[in-house]
């Protein structure tokens, strides 16, 4: 007992966000999947969910609100107004006070095992990139985008990551270094260069995620898709010519 008491206590923590939008359909099965990965990874000592109800119209926010009531470790804050994903990761990671970071979002597309195997390579790298293995599941057209997206930032930033976009696992420690100035759906792959050009390590991971259950995304809004090109530039900017000096130490290796 007193063995197993100290090797939980070496062990790190994880703050799990959780983004939602009109997702009463979907947060319930999102926080059992994610309470499931946290059982069978046993990576964790401890963790905390911070619930984020970005002004939904639907009974989310109620539903979070019961969840909080009879799950450990879980915090909801609800937006006053609809901020975007960016916005729930960047709050959210100002909030978390655990050893790594995360962000699952509460459209339960990803399952149980998925989020394991993020969380079971804790302590493997700097930064746990989780690309999807099963691009199948998905629109052909969001294929298509997403394929194109990655092309254009690992050729504008030197970099050869196969998907910016995943459920990342990033020691809390470096990410709160970050300048978070991205609040829009370019707001991982933000980050990812910024780390990755300053030298952090970082290891990629294959998973199947599932359809969602309930609702649509909203990543192709015509306003999501025009914060991601203003983002780029921006980051472009900032990273290959006005701070490059800062950003010039890429390295990592694949898992």
């Amino acid at each position: 007992m007193a063995a197993e008491k100290k090797r939980r206590q070496k062990e790190p923590s994880v703050s799990i966000i959780v983004p939602c939008l009109n997702e009463e359909g979907n947060l319930r099965g999102t926080i059992e999947s994610i309470k499931e990965a946290l059982a069978s990874a046993k990576a964790f000592s401890d963790y905390e969910i911070l619930i984020f109800n970005d002004f939904s119209t639907d009974g989310t926010g109620k539903l979070a609100e019961e969840i909080k009531k009879t799950e450990k470790g879980v915090k909801v804050i609800h937006n006053p107004r609809n901020m975007g994903f960016g916005y729930n990761y960047t709050e959210g990671v100002r909030l978390a006070r655990k050893d790594y970071i995360i962000m699952v979002p509460g459209d339960n597309e990803i399952p149980a095992e998925a989020i394991r195997q993020v969380l079971s390579q804790a302590g493997e790298a700097d930064v746990i990139i989780p690309y999807t293995a099963n691009t199948h599941v998905r629109a052909l057209s969001r294929r298509v985008i997403s394929k194109l997206f990655v092309i254009i930032i690992n050729t504008l930033f030197g970099l050869n990551v196969i998907y910016y976009n995943g459920t990342c696992l990033i020691k809390s420690s470096l990410l709160k270094k970050v300048p978070l100035k991205t609040w829009g759906f370019a707001y991982m792959a933000a980050i990812l260069v910024r780390l990755l050009r300053s030298g952090a390590s970082y290891r990629e991971v294959g998973v199947e995620i599932k359809p969602r259950a309930s609702g649509k995304t909203k990543a192709f809004r015509f306003k999501n898709i025009m914060s991601v090109g203003s983002a780029i530039a921006s980051l472009f900017w900032e990273v290959r010519i006005k701070e490059r000096s800062s950003y010039n130490s890429p390295r990592g290796a694949r898992g």
